[in-house]
Order: structure tokens, then sequence, then C-alpha cells
């Protein structure tokens, strides 16, 4: 049954069209993913459908009811009826959730981004419905979050539609990707990695049809020519030889006739199934500068603790970081990872010990809130670009980053979420670092960008220090790990896929030695039991102590 029925859906902002006919049937259980560069219309497509805006042409049909987790939920207040239910989901949940601080009522409006996320998650599964839009559900959200997420998506019985550029988890959640193109919606069967190995051999297909036929219509284009040639001559023989002016006259028009009537049919093929040439992706061009002066170390804790209130975010943790090296940042919401890039910042005094950062560092921050920037200002007058020199650059970094030349004048309100992200990764670009300390650079960027930024950080000679979510994003950038955990933060010598990896198979050798210990508890009290029924003297009591002892030896060496 469709829970979901678009038909020719149409929807336009002034002159541009974000998209036209869009014709889409989504089935109950269904879990499909939208994908898109930033602005291309996936957000107002998901308001279209809750009602919030309204399409020019066409129609949606939503048969039953739809529960919508709205792209950004950092500033969204906690409502007061709700926080019952809440917070007894929560309680009963808290551990699955990752959810480390003591959770009360009146607290729950102190959570962390990664926490209101999970929040506004509770408030949305509460409500079963029957269509699930999730708009960036994985944007703050740490690991525990993101498998919680992934395991509820599994369970659930309603359809889901998910709007996300997480490449990981759209892998594991969704059979169907939606892709909103120039306008048009195109449909890809399977997860991400289907859909890119697809998009990429329609891609190929099309060009070589297209060559096919330029080829084709160069060689047509050519006869025509000749034949063109061969009219004119024909015109100006009829003018000069008396006798056989009718002759050339009727010689002419026929070449004109047959030129007329090839090209007619060349544009009726054409018109009819021609192929246009495909739209190659456009590359981002992120190009960071970056400083090569400095020593060795450039950042050691020394035994630093800090604590909010009562708790502890982290206690006596030391650790180094090397120029150069590319470092990343796990742990689970709330445990104080962008608390401590606060400290390293200088914005946050460290409650115990030292942080030691080499003197005279030129440190870049991409904080995660998108929100900061002045929402009256334009992109440029954000970026408080000056000379001729600084405007063009400015203007060539935001255009290689995908943002339409007309969205540079336009106010910061009026930009979307990843537009914004970009304004911001602009002012890193115009500057030379040495450091550069990304707070979830990927929130909001699309696909492309994710991905071309990723190349661009191959090739920076700096220093990175990264907190993301974003799983293959750290894998492809990150060599080395500071782990935040039971508070106490460690350096480990692996990728965030390797040590994954390692806790799985740590978690399975855990599980293996607990059932190994239930049957020996098992054994032991069926030994001890009998034991108890025998009478003094009885020869078998030895031979069942002795194997009791060895079942205790056993124990205790697991």
């Amino acid at each position: 049954m469709n829970v979901l029925l678009i038909k020719d859906l149409q929807k336009k902002y002034d002159d541009r069209v974000l998209f036209e006919k869009v014709n889409v049937a989504i089935h109950r259980g269904e879990r499909v993913g939208i994908v898109g560069r930033n602005g291309a219309g996936k957000t107002t497509l998901a308001k279209i459908l809750i009602g919030d805006d309204k399409p020019d042409k066409g129609s949606c049909e939503v048969r039953g009811s739809i529960g919508y987790l709205r792209q950004s939920t950092d500033h969204e207040p906690v409502k007061n009826e709700d926080t019952r239910d809440h917070y007894s989901f929560l309680r009963k949940r808290e551990k699955e959730l990752g959810l480390s601080r003591d959770l009360k009522e009146g607290n729950l409006n102190k959570l962390s981004g990664g926490e209101r996320l999970k929040l506004s998650l509770a408030q949305v599964s509460l409500t079963n419905p029957d269509l699930l839009i999730l708009d960036e559900p994985t944007n703050h959200l740490d690991s525990i979050g993101v498998q919680w997420l992934i395991r509820e998506l599994e369970n659930y019985k309603g359809a889901v539609l998910v709007i996300s550029h997480d490449r990981y988890f759209l892998d594991q959640t969704v059979h169907r990707i939606l892709e909103i193109e120039s306008g048009e919606l195109h449909e890809f069967s399977g997860n991400y990695s289907a859909y890119r190995h697809e998009k990429k051999r329609r891609y190929e297909e099309q060009l070589h049809r297209y060559h096919v036929q330029e080829k084709e219509k160069k060689r047509i284009e050519e006869q025509l020519a000749g034949l063109t040639n061969w009219s004119d001559q024909a015109h100006r023989q009829s003018t000069k030889q008396e006798g056989y002016k009718e002759h050339y006259r009727m010689k002419a028009k026929k070449m004109d006739a047959q030129v007329k009537s090839k090209r007619k049919r060349l544009e009726k093929q054409l018109q009819k199934s021609g192929v246009n040439e495909p739209s190659k992706e456009s590359g981002v061009r992120f190009q960071f500068e970056s400083e090569n002066s400095r020593g060795k170390r450039i950042f050691e804790a020394i035994n630093v603790s800090k604590q909010y209130d009562k708790r502890w975010l982290f206690k006596g943790s030391s650790f180094y970081i090397k120029h150069g090296e590319r470092v990343g940042m796990v742990g689970e919401n709330g445990c104080g990872k962008t608390t401590f890039l606060r400290m390293i910042l200088g914005e946050e005094e460290v409650s115990e010990g030292e942080i030691w950062k080499s003197p005279m560092l030129r440190i870049g921050y991409l904080s995660q809130d998108v929100h900061n920037l002045a929402s009256h200002q334009t992109a440029l007058q954000s970026l408080e670009v000056e000379t001729r020199d600084e405007v063009f650059r400015a203007k060539s970094i935001l255009a290689s980053m995908g943002m339409e030349r007309s969205r540079v004048n336009v106010p910061i309100q009026e930009l979307s979420l990843g537009e914004r992200t970009k304004v911001k990764m602009t002012r890193l670009l115009m500057n030379k670092y040495d450091v550069l300390i990304l707070d979830e650079p990927t929130n909001h960027l699309d696909l492309s960008s994710r991905e071309q930024l990723e190349d661009t950080l191959q090739h920076f000679k700096g220093t990175l220090l990264v907190v993301s979510h974003d799983h293959y994003f750290m894998d492809k950038i990150c060599e080395r790990l500071l782990v935040f955990k039971n508070q106490n933060v460690n350096r480990l010598e692996m990728s965030l896929s390797e040590l994954r990896e390692k806790e799985k198979s740590t978690s399975s050798f855990s599980q293996q030695i607990g059932e190994k210990k239930m049957l020996l508890d098992n054994e032991i009290s069926a030994l001890i039991s009998e034991i108890s029924l025998l009478m003094a003297g009885d020869p078998r009591i030895a031979e069942l102590d002795k194997r009791l002892n060895d079942l205790f030896k056993e124990k205790r060496a697991l």
C-alpha cells in the first residue's frame, strides 16, 4: 500500500526551479533516502509533505500520520507538555542512547546538541507515525546514537524518508535513493554505495551515446556543407552560361531541397531521440594553505581535568599532538570533546592540570554552530572582505563550493544550513593556518562537498584536529584518535574502523567469557548441591571436592 503518493509536483522560488514534474510513490515499510546538493530543495520537499509549505503545482497524498525530525535541533526548547513522556522514555533507554549525564526533568533543556537530537528522535518515535521523515538525523549524533537509530529503523514498521549526507548511515538504512538534481528527480535502487556506482554507470553510458550522436551529427553537417557548396556553385553557373541557365537553376533548386530535407530530418531526429551532454558533478575546489615552520609537538595535555558543577568530564588525562598529524576525537555526546576544543582555544579554563601549546601557533576553528553568523548580513559582508582581490577570491571560493552567484548577496538568514557552513568554511580558506580545528565540518554539507573536502584535507600540510560523527569522513582523514571514555582521554594509534573492529572483537570475547562463567557457575552450584546430599565419609566427596576446586580455579582464571 502506498503511504505517500506525489504527482507532478513543482516548486519555484522567484525564477529558480527547485523541482518540477516530480512523481514518487513510497510504500509501507520502505526505506528511502533523498540526496542532492545544498539548496537543491530536499528540505523544501519535506516541508511540503508536512504542510509547512505549498507546491506551485501538483499534489502530495499522505495516507496516515507523519512524524518529522527537523534539520537542526540546536535551538529548539523542550516542550513542557512533552517533558514527562520524554523523561520516561529517556530513563528507560538512557544507556542504549548513550546519555551519560544524570537526567532530571528540570535539566532537559541543558542537554548538549547531540543529546537534544536524541530527545527529538525520542519525541518523533513516541508517536509511531505511518511515514517518518528524518532531515539530517545523524548530525551531532555519536556512534552509540547512530547505531541506536539504525536498530530503531530496522524494527520500525512504517515507511521512512531520510534526507541525509551521511554515507555510512544511508548505506546501513535505505534501499532506494531519490536524487534531486537540476530540478529533476532521479530514482536509484539500493543504498548509497549502489547509487554512486549506478550514477557513474549512467553518466558514462550517456556520455558514450552523446559522443556517438555528435560524431554522426558532424558527419551529416559535413554532407550538408558539401551540398550547400554544390548548390552555391549551381546558382553561380546559372547566371553565367547562356543556354544552360535553366539547367543550373533546376540543379541548384534540387540541391537546396536536399539540404533542407536532410537538415529537417536531422533536427527531427535530435528532437525525438537526441542525447544531451551529461552534466558532470561540479568539483568543489577547496584549497587550504598552511605555514610549515613549527616544531614536532604543538599540543600537550598534562594531567588535565575538567569539571562542571560536580560532574567530571575527564580527569588526569595526558597526551600530545604533533605537527602534521591528523587526529580524530571520538566519544559519546556530552563527554567533553567540544569543551576540550574550547580549552585549546583559550575559551574555557582547565579545572586541573595544564594544556601547553606551541607559541605563535595560528589556529583556524570551524565550530558546529551555523547560527552564529549575523543573520542580516550577506555572505560577503560576513566575510569582511574589502579589497577587489579579496572580494574576487571570496566569490571564487563560494562558487567552487557550489553556491550560486545570486546567493552571495542574499542575507544569511535566507541561506540553507549547508550554505551557511560553506560561508564559514570560506573564512578558513582565506587564511593561512598551522592548525585546523574542525568541529563537525561535514554537518549540512552535500555529498559532493564532503567528498571534495576529504580529498583536499589530504593535501593540507598542517595539523588537523577533527570532531565528526561521519564514519567515512573520519576513516579517510584521521589516522590517530583521541578517545573520550569513562572520564578519561586516551591517544590511540589507529583509525576509527580499526577501533570499532577492536571494540567489536572485545565485546564478542567478553560475551564468550560471560557465557563460559555462567556455565561454570551452573556446574559449581550443581556440585555443591550434590556434595551437600552425601553422608560424611562418602568416598565420592573427595572426588567431587577436587572437581569443585578445579572449577573455582578455572573461574578465577577467566
